[in-house]
């Protein structure tokens, strides 16, 4: 039996049972009945709503795995076309300088063109030192950090 079910019997059982309404315990168990009849009609709203909530969020679940499985295949398609992207290297393409590395964004790089024409870069530990080389044409280029304050 439902709590709807149960509900009606006992109104049906309080009418069958021909209660005066006018006395005091009859006002009570009227007041209790129909009190009943609130709670059941609530609940049952509240069952219902439920009910349609989780059908709701079960296509919602349903929709994210469609989404979660198209974002991997194009993960996956991705994945390939990085291993073929080497096979594609165009040779005119400077590469980068091996060995080389600019390290995390907080560190300063510094810029200096030699006579010969070639760009050279080289962080705060070169300049610390206060000379490179240039690989293009092997002339030393010293650097002063006094006009650096």
């Amino acid at each position: 039996m439902t709590i709807s079910e149960k509900s009606a019997y006992l109104k049906g059982l309080m009418d069958g049972l021909s209660l005066n309404t006018e006395t005091n315990e009859g006002k009570m168990i009227a007041a209790i009945v129909d009190l009943l009849g609130d709670v059941t009609k609530r609940v049952t709203d509240i069952e219902e709503t439920t009910i349609a909530i989780s059908d709701e969020l079960d296509e919602i679940e349903e929709d994210l795995d469609a989404i979660e499985d198209y974002i991997l295949d194009e993960d996956d398609d991705f994945d390939d076309e990085d291993e073929d992207y080497e096979d594609d290297w165009d040779e005119d393409e400077e590469e980068p300088e091996e060995g080389f590395d600019f390290g995390d964004e907080d560190t300063t790089i510094y810029e200096v063109q030699c006579a010969c024409g070639e760009i050279i870069n080289f962080d705060e530990e070169t300049l610390e030192k206060g000379s490179i080389v240039c690989p293009n044409c092997g002339e030393t280029l010293e650097f002063s950090l006094e006009d650096e304050e």
